[in-house]
């Protein structure tokens, strides 16, 4: 969550745009955590 919330917020800043990188960035993020929580756990 941090690494894409941080990567979406710096794209916000590159591009100059309201923080609609930085929602996405921490979406994916934990989405990506969930997915891989449940892939090693096998459920």
């Amino acid at each position: 969550m941090i690494i894409w919330g941080g990567a979406g917020w710096l794209i916000d800043l590159w591009l100059d745009l309201p923080r609609v990188g930085l929602l996405i960035g921490l979406i994916g993020g934990t989405a990506a955590g969930v997915y891989l929580t449940v892939k090693r756990l096998g459920a």
